[in-house]
């Protein structure tokens, strides 16, 4: 079994004003991706590899404030930072039960879905646990069902060139991510962290961390 990085979640409190930081500092502008109905938040995306992608999530202010809290922090959020990533398995179904043998509990799957900016449904199943509060070192799963991607339509320009994942506790860390077959470097450090580094045109290069 293996399983892929396909997408980092950076959440900020203004969508716009993110996406205009990223597009200056990088040199290539991160396209609005849609809503997500219920959830209170939108989003934008930016292609950093075949399939793999970086989503700048914020509040959408034209949704009301949903009943639940707002995901990944957002409703908290002193800053931009890394929030969080996705791992794409090859078998989403086996990959929850792999992890569950030893000792990763994903919990059921679900199914979810936004609106795109041209009025577009697009669908996904991942697992629960996605809105942690803090800094998520643990991916949630996901799979796009053999359909489209986001990467394919998202502005392309900027590639992934580093990922980095610090734990208290790095071998436990480093046993989840070997029960589903994903390869990141991980040291051990006092707070979960995430860094990644982001390669643009002209040699041009963002550093986002949590």
């Amino acid at each position: 079994m293996t399983a892929t990085v396909d997408h980092l979640v950076y959440a900020s409190t203004d969508l716009g004003l993110a996406v205009e930081q990223i597009a200056d500092l990088i040199g290539v502008r991160p396209a609005y991706g849609g809503q997500h109905p219920g959830l209170g938040t939108h989003n934008a995306l930016l292609s950093v590899g075949p399939r793999t992608y970086l989503e700048i999530i914020a509040p959408d202010p034209a949704q009301p404030h949903p009943a639940e809290p707002l995901p990944f922090g957002l409703g908290d959020l002193p800053g931009a930072a890394l929030r969080g990533w996705a791992a794409a398995p090859d078998d989403l179904a086996a990959a929850v039960e792999r992890s569950l043998a030893a000792g990763f509990d994903y919990g059921p799957v679900v199914a979810c879905q936004r609106r795109t900016a041209d009025g577009r449904d697009l669908r996904w199943r991942m697992t629960a646990g996605a809105h942690h509060a803090g800094a998520a070192v643990a991916p949630f799963l996901i799979s796009w069902g053999g359909g489209a991607h986001p990467a394919d339509s998202a502005p392309a320009g900027a590639v992934l060139t580093a990922f980095r994942l610090s734990s208290p506790d790095p071998g436990r860390l480093a046993a989840q991510l070997a029960a589903l077959g994903v390869a990141v470097d991980i040291e051990p450090d006092e707070q979960p962290r995430l860094r990644a580094v982001l390669s643009g045109p002209g040699g041009k290069q963002l550093v986002l961390t949590s």
